[in-house]
């Protein structure tokens, strides 16, 4: 594509951290003055988001959380709305992840409803899509991956659209150890990518498309050299400074 994407790399902590080990973890990262042109994320459990905040609020890593209810308020027990977020310094939201498709039964229009409610509320949803190992075995990759992505395009007008971010995770590859081969993952990331110029040559262009599927610093180059992979959503090794550090230097 001819627009130039700034990369993102985004550490998504699922449910880990303490009060000292994110004090220790956010205190290495900043320590280490991070000086690089891609954008730095770290995606963290809600009841950490204060905590986050008042620790990144004057660096230039971004906060994020890991999911949002996809109402503004009202009787949802339980639920973290989009404007709470933004209470906070809180710039992303993942939806859609897929530990919360499986396991809490979310579908695409779930997820979409999300998606929809971040963005009313100015944060970014980064959008996560992905086939299980089943799937790519029937050779069902790409009808799934765009249906999720679909399920989002149907909810947002164009301007929205450009708004997002999607992250492609091969659910086969998450905590597993296995990693689709750059190649792999392009195609993929290709196919999203003409999805959404099918839609908006603009939103094709503008919207950053991470790779989520247990990148590490031993295949971040790789990766990330990619024409359509314009970042990662980085589980395990987001959890260690020493590896989230190395990933964004290989961005």
């Amino acid at each position: 594509m001819a627009q130039q994407r700034r990369t993102l790399i985004a550490g998504n902590w699922k449910m880990n951290g303490s009060l000292t080990a994110n004090s220790n973890l956010l205190g290495d990262l900043l320590a280490a003055k991070i000086e690089s042109a891609c954008e730095v994320l770290v995606c963290v459990p809600a009841v950490y988001i204060a905590q986050c905040d008042a620790m990144l609020s004057k660096s230039g890593v971004a906060l994020g959380t890991q999911d949002v209810s996809a109402h503004q308020s009202g009787a949802y027990t339980g639920e973290i709305s989009p404007a709470m977020l933004a209470d906070f310094s809180c710039k992303y939201v993942i939806v859609g992840h897929s530990e919360r498709r499986a396991y809490h039964h979310e579908s695409n229009e779930l997820v979409a409803q999300k998606a929809l409610q971040a963005l009313r509320s100015s944060i970014f949803p980064i959008v996560c899509v992905g086939e299980t190992l089943e799937q790519r075995e029937a050779g069902k990759t790409n009808e799934v991956v765009v249906a999720q992505l679909r399920a989002v395009m149907d909810v947002l007008d164009d301007g929205a659209l450009a708004r997002i971010v999607v992250a492609y995770e091969p659910v086969w590859a998450i905590g597993t150890g296995k990693t689709a081969t750059p190649e792999m993952a392009q195609d993929v990331h290709a196919v999203l990518r003409k999805t959404l110029a099918e839609r908006s040559e603009f939103a094709a262009e503008k919207i950053r498309i991470l790779y989520g599927g247990s990148m590490k610093p031993d295949n971040a180059r790789e990766l990330l050299v990619m024409p359509d992979i314009d970042g990662g959503l980085i589980g395990g090794a987001s959890l260690k400074a020493a590896d989230f550090l190395a990933i964004i230097a290989a961005s």
